[in-house]
């Protein structure tokens, strides 16, 4: 990573902490690698780009279904799933320190691509190309490293009565969906192809957190199972494709950083004919932010075969039993928030002063709209702001009062933190001798600090238009 942006990363950190997007979890003691607390503006932000994906991927469909599944399942679930036996990453050990790290990012590091390697080549690759670690060590040879969180379930008295107790905090949420199916279908007999769609955590033991945000221990995916008749799965691949896309647009991300790589068949899981993945220009580097892939049957084929459980779909029309294929759209929550941060920070010069700002599209802004009084310290102002404000929060509700600070403080506060438009109610709104809904106050547009007056009786359809 060059210095720039290893500096523009050190610079998202700094704002994420400071203005109440992103805490180190656990902090005050000291912190636990892999896992953040999001606050305020944080859980705002997050809120609203899961609230536009449940809007566009099931809201506003009629063959979606949406679910809750619990993150503590059976234990024969990942049995059957395969996870249990292969659920793992490549760790490889420095000898000297013995500190643990991912063996495939040190080849990636090195210049070598670990996609397609078993573990024997990997330490194979690592001997020839001389890798080290980053102290600059000799590396142990690479061994599977099982990711998924094991826990214990119930009462308990001996190792040997524990052993039978053995759970699993879920390692990703597409599990919850299959062992649904039967249930969604039990219930509402949807007609091919449906889907169903799940918002919610995932656990992954991850050898070694990094990124801040994108490689995390505790993690949230948005993720659709859409079942589809095996000859019509290309149709509906490509249909969600472009729905991915559109989902790129409606949250603002630049559609120039935003790349699909084709999966070669080698590097695919063996169960898929087809997967894109959408990448991002991440600071640190191209990374994967979505997948699409095509499953084929495989879950259903190993849920029925591991539960003994009739899950075909019976066709209502037909009587025709077949069990779908599958489409799988995923989108990671925090490498969503972590791409929207990204490229919306920018710096600038505004009235010859730096500065820097968040420009976030509107729909995801976790706050549309600051009012505040010109001065804070003169009463008739403060009431009149708070007048404005009440009356606007009625129909925007992601909306701040603030009288923290002189006014050109205000509005580089709700700059960084990236808020679209700011109101400011001063004494010629107070002192206009006409109705009061032709006074006027100063709308400020973030982007181009651009200031207009707007009468108060027209600033809701002048607000609900900038945030468009």
């Amino acid at each position: 990573m060059s210095e720039n942006k290893d500096n523009k990363m050190e610079k998202i950190i700094s704002l994420c902490k400071r203005r109440g997007f992103i805490y180190q979890g656990s902090e005050i003691y000291g912190g636990l690698a892999g896992t953040w607390d999001y606050g305020p503006l944080g859980v705002a932000l997050k809120k609203n780009i899961e609230n536009i994906w449940w809007r566009m991927f099931v809201d506003s469909r009629e063959d979606m279904y949406g679910i809750d599944a619990a993150i503590l399942m059976n234990p024969n679930v990942w049995r059957s799933s395969g996870h249990v036996d292969s659920f793992s990453d490549p760790l490889v050990e420095d000898k000297k320190t013995k500190k643990r790290y991912r063996a495939d990012h040190l080849l990636e590091e090195a210049g070598i691509n670990p996609a397609g390697m078993s573990i024997e080549e990997m330490s194979a690759e690592i001997v020839r190309a001389g890798v080290k670690s980053p102290d600059g060590n000799e590396l142990g040879g690479v061994q599977n490293f099982k990711m998924m969180f094991e826990t214990k379930i119930g009462a308990y008295d001996d190792a040997e009565a524990a052993g039978e107790n053995v759970s699993y905090l879920r390692p990703e949420t597409a599990g919850g969906i299959f062992v649904n199916f039967k249930n969604v279908v039990d219930s509402f007999h949807p007609k091919l192809p449906f889907g169903i769609a799940q918002i919610g955590k995932a656990f992954r033991n991850e050898i070694a957190p990094r990124d801040f945000i994108f490689r995390v221990r505790e993690l949230e995916q948005m993720e659709v199972e859409y079942f589809v008749r095996p000859e019509n799965w290309e149709e509906h691949f490509e249909k969600w494709r472009k729905d991915m896309w559109n989902y790129v647009e409606a949250i603002g991300l630049p559609r120039d950083l935003v790349h699909e790589l084709e999966v070669p068949e080698e590097d695919r899981a063996h169960y898929s004919k087809r997967t894109i993945d959408f990448e991002f220009d991440y600071p640190f580097g191209r990374k994967e932010l979505y997948g699409l892939a095509y499953r084929g049957d495989y879950d259903l084929t190993k849920h029925k075969e591991g539960s003994g459980s009739k899950i075909d779909y019976v066709d209502s029309d037909s009587g025709e039993k077949i069990l779908p294929h599958v489409i799988e759209p995923s989108l990671g929550v925090g490498r969503t928030i972590l791409a929207v941060l990204t490229s919306a920070y920018t710096e600038d010069e505004l009235d010859g002063e730096p500065r820097s700002f968040l420009k976030l599209a509107p729909s995801v802004a976790p706050i549309k709209v600051a009012v505040f009084p010109l001065l804070k310290n003169k009463p008739e102002l403060l009431k009149k702001a708070r007048e404005i404000y009440e009356m606007i929060r009625k129909e925007i509700p992601q909306i701040m009062f603030d009288t923290n600070g002189n006014i050109g403080k205000r509005y580089r506060r709700q700059d960084e933190i990236g808020t679209p438009v700011c109101v400011t109610v001063d004494f010629e709104t107070i002192e206009f001798d006409g109705a009061d809904q032709d006074a006027e106050v100063t709308v400020r547009d973030r982007d181009t600090g651009k200031q207009e007056r707007v009468k108060v009786g027209e600033i809701l359809s002048h607000l609900k238009n900038q945030l468009k």
